[in-house]
């Protein structure tokens, strides 16, 4: 493709990490800004397929601002930097993880490939816009997953510029692309990425780049695709987890064991803060098990909720970040004055294989919840929006819900008694104490049935011990632990 101002740049610069959301989602904030570089023969215009390679399953989009430099920019300071920059577009700063291996650090192949580069339709005029004030919106088929602002960038604009010139010399045509916000993931043959930067009053209008399979096959000569589990979760993001999150004799344990029994097992091992208080089933009779996933509500405050609680906010992410058997554990500081879910987010939860949610805030909609089938656990009824109470702040994070701290990553079980949080390195032992408990529990139901009384039975006494170990005897099914 043609260079927009119509030759070839010197040049394409990449920032790696710059919007903060992004750094966030990575686990990482970078002290100053890292680039890497893209070959010209990368760029593409819109409605341009992006061609992923045979062999490759890990084709990511990301979303970004690019610069086009329009004069000369060799030593400037970061207060001048802009002054170089003549137009502004959309970007889509491809690449397939698949290939990383081959070229550690330069991205060569990785990101480089023709056509990687997708930008345009049209360049806005530098001079006519905020460099701060800029939106960034990504839409993968038509659904919005990446929306950030430029008051949010960890170095500006005029910074990057200032950084590179003092050692490398910016030449006009030269576009850097500067950097990703949260929501980039993986894209499959098929899909439409499309991506527009505005200022409100101007936009550079859609840049649409359709997703097909190479027609060939990647030639033999050279590094061939290959990935592990760091590549895959550094392509899909912070939220993706391969393979089964939770094995299934764990699942099925906990599955089987009561929430009573599991908070008492929990608080003999000195854990007696485990329960998420104040919450309650939306269809009685749900039995709940997963992973957690989490989300954090602040107090809200009008002069940041239309930043951090409007487009593709935190709530959002989460659920679109949800992967099967997760759980979403919402932290609303217990409160219920507001919705915290609602039956759209819900039925979205589900189709991604959620395993439930907990909020120890609002339920709106609650009827049309339960009808779903969904688990979900909340802490009362409401029928206003979250606006009215809380901004939706960041995911993936530890939280306090409901009084317990639930870490990304944790156990979460549920039932008509409540919700308990359990950590993933005690189920084992957990899950075999509480047969064990349950196993005594029955013996002791059949005792005062029959009439004897519950001191030196209940629990379990020396007294009762041989006749117990009878029992289990008798009833080969109780197993073997008497």
């Amino acid at each position: 493709m043609p260079h927009p101002l119509g030759s070839t740049p010197s040049k394409i610069i990449a920032v790696h990490l710059n919007f903060r959301s992004r750094a966030e989602e990575r686990g990482r904030t970078p002290a100053h800004p890292s680039y890497f570089l893209k070959p010209p023969s990368s760029l593409a215009g819109t409605q341009e397929a992006i061609v992923r390679p045979r062999g490759c399953d890990l084709l990511g989009f990301e979303g970004e601002i690019a610069l086009v430099i329009g004069s000369r920019a060799g030593r400037v300071r970061p207060e001048d930097g802009w002054r170089h920059v003549r137009w502004v577009t959309a970007a889509n700063d491809a690449g397939v993880y698949d290939l990383r291996h081959a070229d550690r650090g330069s991205n060569l192949r990785s990101k480089g490939a023709d056509g990687f580069t997708p930008i345009g339709p049209r360049l806005l005029d530098a001079a006519q816009l905020d460099p701060g004030a800029l939106r960034l919106r990504t839409w993968v088929n038509g659904e919005l997953v990446q929306d950030d602002t430029t008051d949010t960038l960890l170095f500006p604009f005029g910074d990057l510029i200032a950084d590179l010139s003092r050692l490398v010399t910016l030449e006009p045509g030269d576009v850097i692309l500067t950097g990703t916000p949260a929501g980039a993931s993986v894209v499959a043959p098929g899909d439409v990425v499309e991506v527009e930067v505005g200022d409100g009053r101007l936009s550079t209008g859609i840049l649409r780049s359709p997703i097909v399979d190479a027609e060939h096959d990647l030639e033999p000569w050279g590094a061939q695709p290959r990935t592990d589990r760091a590549e895959a979760e550094s392509a899909y993001g912070s939220a993706y987890v391969p393979g089964p999150l939770l094995d299934d004799s764990l699942a099925d344990g906990l599955r089987s064991s009561a929430v009573a029994t599991i908070s008492a097992q929990l608080r003999r091992r000195g854990l007696p803060h485990m329960s998420i208080d104040g919450v309650h089933p939306a269809t009685g009779g749900t039995r709940m098990v997963g992973v957690a996933h989490t989300l954090r509500y602040l107090p809200l405050r009008e002069d940041l909720f239309e930043k951090y609680g409007t487009g593709m906010n935190a709530q959002k992410r989460a659920v679109e970040e949800l992967w099967p058997g997760q759980v979403l554990v919402m932290d609303a500081r217990r409160d219920a004055s507001a919705g915290t879910l609602g039956d759209i987010l819900a039925l979205r939860a589900q189709q991604r294989g959620a395993a439930g949610v907990v909020t120890d805030g609002g339920l709106r909609d609650s009827a049309a919840v339960a009808d779903l089938g969904l688990p979900v656990f909340h802490g009362g009824a409401h029928p206003s929006v979250l606006g009215r109470r809380h901004v939706p702040w960041d995911t993936g994070v530890p939280i306090a819900c409901g009084g317990a701290l639930v870490q990304p990553g944790d156990l979460i079980v549920g039932d008509d008694d409540g919700v308990v949080v359990v950590p993933p390195h005690l189920a084992g032992e957990l899950i075999a104490d509480c047969r064990e408990q349950e196993r005594q529990e029955r013996f002791i139901t059949e005792q005062v049935r029959a009439g004897a009384g519950v001191d030196g039975l209940y629990p379990l006494g020396p007294a009762w011990r041989e006749q117990y170990r009878t029992w289990c005897a008798k009833n080969t099914n109780e197993g073997e632990h008497a």
